[in-house]
């Protein structure tokens, strides 16, 4: 049987970005296909779109696409008035994680302070006692915490104290924020939820379940397990991992309509599974994987070009999201990710 060349699948999946929603400055990256005449500034969407970038930079050492992820922070800081922070403290987490990502490239160490700054901004105006602690969502909306926001500081946290040591108090936020999310957003059983106190009443919103809490609860986990190596951190990443199959896939797909910020949710599922993976390998989450891939590929790819829909069981429909198309991208990066494990494993 011949083996699917997923590598060459993320240049195509990569390129296809760029040839579908690809746009002259400023606008850099059409949020629709075909083009909304009402295009605008989406800043996580592009903290995302740098990260794939980052991903094309590792897996294929080419600096070109260094290259691409600094143009898209820079049209970032363009379009933002020149400022590196907005209102909502997600959406600048999104961001303090693709440039420290970018800053660990040889020459790029720079990008190091501005995602420094981000978390420190995210602590000292977002961090408050409402519901016992956490990272608020939004600053007209501080007393709302939700998993979008934590989990991305985390993540961010655990990251920063290992670049830059243990007399920083990166570590110690990441782990009172982990303590305070598990409290307050996730169950025994491995439900994440989504966030509490939206209506300053303190109920949790159970109604919203979306795959990409999961994800960043699992990499959090993944983060915390770097620096302390407690196994238990991984067993519970495996069980969200499971519980988020369990409640929202269908067929293997997560099947997540409606396009616009929704599209990104299973891209960063898979991101933050994968790093789970090349720690323990699990038959039926890689199983997942595959499943979930190869009907995308089945459903979306036409002669060179890669568009995604919502429901990857499904070819895409007028109109298509930015953001769905870096899921798609996501996903396949990491589906080359896993095959690339298991074939450097193979005998022979």
């Amino acid at each position: 049987m011949t083996r699917t060349d997923w590598t060459a699948r993320t240049e195509l999946a990569q390129d296809s970005l760029w040839s579908l929603y690809g746009a002259p400055a400023p606008q850099l990256l059409n949020n629709t296909y075909p083009v909304d005449e009402n295009e605008t500034f989406n800043y996580w969407w592009l903290a995302h779109a740098m990260d794939i970038a980052v991903d094309r930079w590792e897996r294929s050492g080419d600096p070109s696409h260094l290259g691409a992820a600094v143009e898209i922070f820079e049209n970032v800081l363009t379009r933002n008035e020149g400022r590196l922070f907005n209102e909502y403290f997600d959406d600048m987490l999104w961001l303090g994680l693709a440039l420290e990502r970018l800053s660990r490239a040889p020459g790029h160490e720079r990008y190091l302070e501005p995602a420094r700054e981000i978390w420190q901004h995210c602590l000292d105006d977002g961090w408050n006692d409402t519901m016992g602690g956490g990272i608020a969502w939004r600053k007209p909306q501080r007393f709302y915490k939700n998993t979008p926001a934590n989990g991305p500081f985390i993540i961010l946290g655990a990251r920063l104290a290992s670049r830059l040591g243990a007399d920083d108090p990166y570590l110690v936020w990441a782990r009172r924020t982990m303590s305070w999310l598990q409290e307050h957003l996730v169950r025994d059983d491995g439900t994440v939820e989504d966030g509490v106190n939206r209506e300053d009443d303190g109920s949790v919103d159970t109604d919203w379940r979306y795959t990409y809490n999961y994800g960043l609860f699992i990499g959090a986990c993944v983060e915390l397990f770097s620096h302390d190596h407690d196994e238990r951190w991984l067993d519970r990443a495996e069980l969200s991992a499971r519980r988020a199959i369990e409640l929202l896939a269908v067929d293997g797909v997560f099947p997540e309509t409606g396009g616009g910020d929704v599209g990104l949710f299973k891209g960063i599922f898979y991101r933050y599974l994968e790093l789970l993976l090349a720690l323990r390998p699990a038959a039926d989450l890689v199983a997942f994987v595959r499943l979930g891939t190869d009907a995308l590929w089945e459903n979306a790819c036409s002669g060179d070009v890669l568009r995604a829909g919502d429901d990857w069981r499904s070819p895409a429909a007028d109109p298509t999201s930015m953001s769905t198309q870096l899921s798609a991208i996501m996903a396949t990066e990491m589906r080359a990710r896993i095959d690339a494990r298991e074939l450097a494993d193979t005998p022979g």
